[in-house]
């Protein structure tokens, strides 16, 4: 990709080809399975990224009324299934939201008694807590203890709605094999056995493009639909748009602190908030490596404002641009103006040409605080 062609720093690139590339495995289980494949747009809510992605994957998968209306206007009222799942359904709202999703799974039992309503048009489905855990860091655990994510398997083998036509579980983040899949689906499969559902949705969390093998998830899949009738949902967000995200930044000062040279740039880890939430070192692009360390550090007032230690062949000089890769998804979403510093220009990377899609300006900014 060609950097120089962007021209403000800081800036987040997002590039369409990346994209084209990471949906061809997920086509591929399509085209083996009949599944159906659903783009969870909390990761990045893009409209570039939407209109490219209409028409080649069978709907969004959302968590808000404003996510459903945006995921609505881009799909038009007959292009394609809007499926949602929240803790947080508002009462005052859901009647507009029902009205804009084909598929709404429940959180718990009592949002659905208390929301559900026989005549309005959606599938209702409920998410299911398989109390499986997957991820160590408990933060980021849907089956950790206390869960406020989905419906204990437990509680739901005693207690089944009958209006209930569909199950949802999300259970991992940035996985790269499909075991855990494979055990959530062989836990749930008494419900499925039991009930006469029409559809089952798989969650996402998967990096599909990092798993060469997909044979066992092709024939789970085809197991599922041949033998229950389901209509079955794969829901990737970050597997689509993660790896197409690039953060440009621009070197603003460099000096010596306690015997390591720090660099400041001119972005911070609130342009990439999971910096700061994971604790952890994202991607940098760098034409060679060296002994030559330093410290990238962001610009606001925020002592933790640190994105790493890095190895250079030569440290970076002020003015030189670096590029984080890696920052496609919950970067842009989750971005703020800490410190008033403004928010990076977004580009669209497309055919060898970059094109500047959004600047966000001081009235932006103060309209923000009205």
């Amino acid at each position: 990709m060609d950097f120089e062609a962007v021209k403000t720093s800081p800036a987040y690139v997002f590039d369409h080809d990346a994209i084209l590339d990471n949906l061809k495995p997920l086509e591929s289980l399509r085209e083996a399975t009949g599944c159906k494949i659903i783009y969870s747009i909390k990761a990045l809510p893009l409209l570039a990224v939407l209109e490219l992605l209409k028409g080649r994957v069978d709907g969004f998968s959302v968590s808000s009324l404003f996510e459903a209306r945006l995921a609505r206007e881009v799909l038009g009222e007959q292009g394609g299934s809007v499926h949602l799942t929240t803790p947080g359904l508002r009462t005052e709202e859901f009647a507009e939201i029902s009205q804009l999703c084909s598929h709404i799974s429940f959180n718990s039992l009592s949002q659905q008694q208390r929301l559900h309503h026989p005549q309005l048009a959606y599938s209702a489905g409920l998410r299911v807590n398989p109390k499986l855990s997957f991820v160590e860091d408990e933060r980021y655990n849907p089956c950790r203890q206390h869960s406020k994510l989905g419906v204990d398997l437990q509680l739901l083998q005693q207690s089944w709605p009958k209006v209930i036509e569909g199950l949802h579980f999300h259970t991992v983040f940035s996985r790269e094999d499909f075991v855990p899949v494979l055990a959530t689906v062989e836990t749930l499969l008494p419900l499925l056995k039991q009930h006469d559902l029409k559809w089952l949705n798989l969650g996402g969390g998967y990096l599909y493009q990092r798993i060469q093998d997909q044979k066992h998830l092709i024939n789970l899949i085809r197991e599922l639909r041949q033998n229950f009738g389901l209509d079955v949902y794969l829901e990737p967000g970050k597997g689509l748009v993660g790896n197409a995200g690039y953060l440009l930044t621009t070197v603003l000062d460099s000096f010596v602190s306690d015997g390591k040279t720090i660099l400041v740039l001119d972005t911070s880890v609130n342009h990439h908030p999971e910096v700061f939430e994971y604790q952890r070192q994202p991607n940098l692009r760098v034409t060679g490596f060296g002994s030559e360390s330093a410290l990238l550090v962001g610009s606001s007032c925020l002592a933790g404002d640190v994105f790493g230690e890095y190895q250079f062949a030569k440290i970076p000089e002020v003015g030189e641009r670096l590029v984080f890769s890696d920052v496609g998804a919950y970067s842009l979403i989750k971005a703020n103006r800490f410190n008033g510093y403004n928010l990076p220009d977004v580009y669209w990377h497309h055919q060898h040409r970059v094109e500047l899609l959004k600047h966000y300006s001081y009235p932006d900014y103060r309209q923000q605080w009205c």
